[in-house]
This record gives structure tokens, sequence and C-alpha cells, in this order.
């Protein structure tokens, strides 16, 4: 039977779209990557275009050769780039960062008060406020409910700030970030925005939301190149210690007896502290330039289908069931998670791995609390779509889960260093032919 596949024209491509796979049975398979909420794949555009720059690459800012001058201008025009693709205000500043959790530490170095959460977030919002004063909200069974439990809070007891999750990197469902704003600001707090997963899949619109933050990824954004950013309000920014101290980020420093002096740059340049990462943020820029005029119709609508298509299928798979907090949400990125019967959720993972050739992600996803209220803190499997997903990926998913719910997996398999492992594997992999490293001192592997 031929399956059309899903993805059309207008959508870019990312390198890895025909890599194949070895698997236990000496076979090979394209690989299907349902594990984009993890990280996502480089779109070509991203790829051909750090191989453009890297010719070019040198000191930024602190150099007069020529290419120094053009990776400083790859740099400041990496920031207008990523503040258009986030709709940010003109006064907004853009600091470029490691990752999303860099770019919340950073913030919670800034923040001039208590900070405000709910338990459903991602660990990189719930651990970033741990040096001051941190309350976390227990989501309701509802949004409304949940929207009400922070009106609740925020009435008793102040706070400078409100962190949220734009979408759920367990359930995909999307909260309503504008909603979470105006209530916070009646409150008189501001809002940040965690928006490493819902990015990828649906427009952020900082100005339009009236938030005051907004942290993301490349490597959720199909950038993988380590960088991250933090785009928001100036004030807070530029007031605060520097998040990296060092070079760059001094506009003088001067040396009397036992005591430094130091003359701080305001924000961006205050909290980027040595040679930044161009590299990665002239990344992250192309990706927003590839994506922006994509994300807020074509990806929504090639997702849905296939979100769609997943959840139909997964509904007719013995002993699956899928992971919700509010089910009543409609709008959620295309990502699920879900539990099959009484089988570990790294063994099924592994077993899709070693005999199907998919690649998707298990364990409690760094969103611990999370999955307390979900599995009773059992890990969980999680599916995550994105460009490269075609119908013929989903149809495979869910023709492979329902063999594995029927028969269990096919090959042996064993816990291995704290994961499932098949046993034996004959895959090679190495194949970069790079051969076994031995171990550092002090260290078991």
């Amino acid at each position: 039977m031929t399956i059309a596949l899903s993805r059309t024209d207008f959508l870019p491509s990312v390198v890895g779209d025909d890599l194949t796979v070895p698997l236990v049975d000496g076979t090979h398979a394209r690989y299907c990557d349902l594990d984009s909420a993890a990280s996502t794949p480089s779109l070509r555009a991203v790829a051909d275009h750090v191989t453009e720059l890297a010719p070019y690459y040198g000191s930024v800012h602190r150099g007069a050769g020529y290419t120094s001058r053009v990776c400083t201008s790859l740099l400041e025009n990496a920031r207008a780039d990523v503040a258009r693709f986030v709709r940010a205000r003109a006064e907004d500043c853009v600091v470029f960062t490691r990752n999303t959790t860099d770019a919340l530490s950073l913030l919670a170095g800034a923040v001039p008060g208590p900070v405000v959460t709910l338990d459903l977030e991602h660990h990189a919002t719930l651990l970033a406020w741990r040096d001051g004063e941190h309350r976390v909200v227990r989501a309701g069974r509802t949004v409304d409910d949940t929207l009400d439990a922070l009106r609740t809070e925020l009435a008793a007891r102040p706070a400078a700030l409100v962190a949220v999750t734009g979408a759920s990197n367990v359930t995909g469902e999307i909260l309503p970030v504008a909603d979470v704003v105006a209530l916070a600001h009646a409150a008189g707090a501001r809002v940040c925005v965690d928006a490493a997963q819902l990015a990828p899949h649906r427009r952020v619109d900082l100005a339009g939301w009236d938030a005051d933050y907004v942290a993301l990824s490349a490597h959720k954004i199909y950038a993988p190149y380590g960088a991250g950013v933090l785009v928001g309000r100036r004030d807070w920014l530029d007031a605060a210690d520097p998040h990296l101290a060092g070079g760059g980020a001094v506009r003088s420093v001067a040396v009397a007896g036992d005591t430094t002096e130091v003359s701080w740059l305001p924000a961006p340049q205050r909290h980027e502290g040595g040679t930044p990462n161009v590299v990665g943020a002239a990344a992250l820029a192309a990706a927003c330039r590839e994506l922006d005029p994509l994300i807020d119709d074509e990806v929504p609508a090639h997702e849905r289908e296939l979100a769609d298509r997943l959840h139909a299928g997964l509904a007719t798979v013995p002993g699956l069931r899928t992971l919700s907090l509010f089910p009543q949400v409609e709008d959620r990125t295309a990502t699920v998670s879900f539990v099959l019967g009484d089988l570990p959720a790294g063994l099924v993972a592994a077993a899709l791995s070693a005999e199907h050739g998919i690649g998707v992600r298990d364990g409690r996803f760094c969103a611990h609390p999370l999955l307390a209220r979900l599995t009773g803190g059992d890990d969980a499997v999680r599916v995550s779509l994105g460009l490269r997903t075609t119908t013929a990926d989903v149809d495979r998913l869910v023709e492979a889960l329902t063999a594995i719910a029927a028969r269990g997996p096919v090959w042996t398999y064993a816990v291995v260093d704290g994961r499932w492992t098949p046993t034996p594997d004959p895959r090679p992999l190495d194949p970069f032919g790079l051969g076994e490293r031995p171990g550092l001192p002090g260290c078991d592997r």
C-alpha cells in the first residue's frame, strides 16, 4: 500500500532526512526521528550558513581585521533576527546564552523579588530561582482552575515575576500566555515565558502577549549549535550583576591596592563576558529567518495533521494510555507522552530503536513533579514530531507499538548502566571510526 507523505514542498528540509540506521536483526531502516522535543536536527539552510561563515571566523567586538568586523556584524545582526522572530519590542534587549536553562539562570540573577511558577514546569524553570524566594503553585484540573490558583497566590503574596512554560514538554499542552500575563500584571508581577517547547511549533509573540521576557534554545528550533537567548525588558538586566564576568562585559577596570574597580557595560554585553558563540548565534538567527514566514500557518497545519493521525493511531494500541494534565485543551504541540501497559518505558523505547529504527525519548523528561502527578513518578515514553515527520513515520510508530503491545520486544534486553540495552547489541555504535576511548582516572567508564 502506498502512503502519501504529509510533508509539502514549502516546509524547509533538514539534515539527515535520508539517514538509515542499523537494526539488531542485521537489516537497515530509514531513521524515524520522533524526538524533536529533546533536540531538532539542523535545517539544511542553517548548516549551509554555518559552512559559509566558517572561513570568516574571527574575534568579536575587539578586532580591526576584516573577519572580526564580519563576525561582529553577524552577531549583532543575529540579535535583530531573533528579536523579529519573537516579536520583541523595539526597546527590548537580546542576550545570547548557552541554552534556555542558562537564559533563565541569567534572569534569576536579575529578579528583584519573589518568583512564582507552576508545578508542571520543566526543571529549567523550576530550579532557576532556588537562591531567592520561590513559590510553586499546583496546577488545577483545568486551565481556568490553574489561572485562578495563580491569581489567588499573587493576591495573597505579591511576587516580582511569574515564570511559566509556553507549552508542556511532556503533554504538549499550550498555556494561554496572554491570560497569564494579564493576571500577573494586574498583581504587579512581570512574566517570563519559557518558550523552548513552543517556539518550534507556534508563534512566540512577546509584544502581542505583553510578556516581559522570553527564553528559548537554538537546539529546539533546528539550529543545534549550542546557543540560547533571553529577550526582554532592559531595566532589570542593566541593574543586575553580570551573569558571566569577564572580557567584553566591562567599560573599564582599574586596580587600586587590593581593590579592583569595575565599570560594567549595560546589557546585553554586561551578561556576555568572554568570546561569544558567534557560530551558535548565527545559526540560531538563520533558523529564525527560515521559520519566521512559516510559523504562523504552515508549521502548525503540518503538525496538526500529524498530531491528529498520531492520537487516533495511539488510541488503537492495546494498553496504551496517553498523559494529559488538561484534557480539555484543544491546542497542543505535536508532543505526546504515554505508558504502555506494564512494560517499562525504557524497554519500549529501546525496542522501538533497536528493532524498528524509531527514535523516541523515555524517562521523566526533566519534569519530575509533573510525572509524579501523571504516572505516580514512573517513567513514560515521549513521542515528539517536527518538520521532518511524515504520515508514514506516524503509521510506522503505531504499527511498531501495536506489535510490542501484542507480543513484547522480539530481541533480548537488559539494564546496562541504568539504560535498557539490546543484549547482545550487534549494531556498530561508532560510525565515525574513532574507536573506543579509555576512561579518565577516577571515572567508572
